[in-house]
């Protein structure tokens, strides 16, 4: 079996010197790039024939931070996929990582397991949940009836609450687009959450990617 070509950005060079050396121990995996910034990253493809399947992108990065940097491959690179790595779950920057064309996001104190998961999972299905619905339900063949099931138990401005969710609006911002209180927005935000089994705003963002709702 071919294995998946990974590349690291990381400006933290133990870091990504760790990973480098936890993937290894994955025979399916080979780690053929790892950068120190984005710029570096983006100059190197540019360059070369052999890219990678994966890319480890840090997001907090001098030069060319993560964000950037994924726009930028989003647009050049769009076979690249990209995992957004972060040590701290800042939903504002993560939602705007997603929005630039990331297919999934990890905390840097993740397990091992979850890692090549996550790489996995990107690869052979483009986007890896971490809170939206459960790792189960991405490995079982009635995924998408599921999920097309789900997105039909949503009404129709609960579906316009997701889709503003997806931008760098407040809450409160949102209640004033909708024409609706704030307090009808949270009774949108809780009952999305419930029937989407998530609880953050980085799942709705998750959510909408999957479905083409952003």
């Amino acid at each position: 079996m071919e294995k998946i070509k990974i590349a690291i950005v990381d400006d933290h060079k133990l870091v990504s010197k760790a990973l480098e050396n936890l993937i290894s121990f994955n025979s399916n995996f080979e780690v053929i790039m790892n950068c120190f910034n984005g710029q570096d990253f983006l100059d190197q493809l540019r360059t070369r024939k052999d890219h990678p399947d994966v890319v480890l992108m840090d997001i907090n990065m001098p030069i060319k931070n993560g964000i950037e940097t994924t726009e930028e491959i989003s647009k050049e690179f769009p076979n690249l996929k990209v995992i957004a790595l972060t040590m701290e779950d800042n939903e504002g920057t993560i939602i705007k990582m997603l929005k630039a064309g990331a297919k999934g996001y990890l905390l840097k104190d993740m397990s091992p397991d979850i890692l090549f998961d996550a790489i996995d999972i990107v690869h052979k299905k483009g986007i890896f949940y971490t809170d939206l619905l459960t790792q189960s339900l991405l490995k079982i063949k009635t995924e998408e009836k599921l999920l097309n099931e789900l997105h039909e138990t949503l009404k129709g401005r609960e579906i316009e609450f997701i889709k503003l969710a997806c931008s760098e609006l407040t809450y409160r911002e949102i209640a004033d687009q909708m024409f609706l209180s704030p307090r009808t927005i949270d009774g949108y935000r809780d009952s999305v959450f419930l029937k989407l089994n998530i609880k953050t705003r980085v799942g709705i963002v998750l959510f909408a990617i999957k479905n083409n709702l952003t």
